[in-house]
């Protein structure tokens, strides 16, 4: 018969696990509508893992542990939260996937981060379906007026050769948690050019980047189904396997 503390300690131990399977069902959908914008406080990276920490005064009152929210496009649990900030656990998989391990990405401290809650019941669909999973990185072009006295920008990012296959002309992308329209798309440079109007320039990090820059890439996830349905359609033989053999049809009378 266990004693009443072993007994605590395996309830505590199925909780723990029921929490943690819960947290790994969990599943958030976006707009790529970003609502506000925080900056690093601290990014510890560590092998297998890491913990980034997000100043955000005009959002941190509002969210709750547990809860989801997107960092540049980069689909998070809130793991602790302050006055004034928030912290969020890293995996691996998410440090190798995404600007927070690449290169010239977020290790900045004040490096600005567009942050999104979770698209919940009844609220307006502005952009598009951002699942918060990232695809990869690409790296800035160029960031440029569209023309001498516009206050309108043209973005570029260089894509891997591994996520061109998801660019539509017209079409939508998400670039660290933007939904953005597909403007321009050069096949043999790889890269995509995105109109920016005035407010989307001031009120997400764009207006921050310089060419080089890693920016977290998602590809349009209608197009991630086509691609799918596609793949399983010519897995298909082009004969369909019949279960009927000339040894059944005698053995049945034909």
């Amino acid at each position: 018969m266990l004693s009443t503390r072993a007994a605590k300690c395996c309830t505590l131990k199925r909780k723990s696990a029921q929490t943690e399977q819960s947290e790994e069902n969990k599943q958030a959908v976006f707009t790529g509508i970003i609502e506000h914008i925080g900056s690093i406080e601290s990014l510890e990276l560590k092998p297998g893992g890491g913990r980034v920490t997000i100043h955000a005064p005009s959002l941190a009152s509002t969210l709750a542990v547990s809860n989801s929210i997107a960092v540049n496009g980069c689909c998070l649990t809130i793991v602790a939260r302050g006055g004034k900030n928030f912290s969020a656990d890293l995996s691996g998989e998410t440090i190798q996937r995404t600007s927070f391990g690449a290169k010239d990405g977020l290790q900045k401290k004040r490096t600005r981060v567009n942050l999104e809650q979770p698209l919940t019941a009844g609220k307006e669909l502005g952009g598009h379906f951002v699942q918060g999973h990232v695809d990869g990185t690409g790296r800035v072009t160029h960031l440029s007026p569209e023309e001498t006295g516009s206050s309108n920008w043209w973005f570029g990012v260089e894509l891997p050769e591994d996520f061109a296959r998801y660019i539509v002309p017209k079409g939508s992308i998400t670039i660290d948690g933007i939904s953005l329209t597909v403007a321009r798309w050069n096949k043999i440079t790889r890269i995509v050019e995105v109109a920016v109007i005035p407010y989307t320039y001031e009120h997400t990090n764009i207006r921050d980047h310089k060419p080089g820059d890693a920016v977290n890439l998602e590809g349009d996830v209608l197009g991630k189904y086509v691609e799918r349905y596609l793949e399983a359609r010519n897995d298909v033989p082009a004969e369909p396997i019949s279960k009927i053999s000339l040894e059944k049809l005698i053995e049945q009378g034909f």
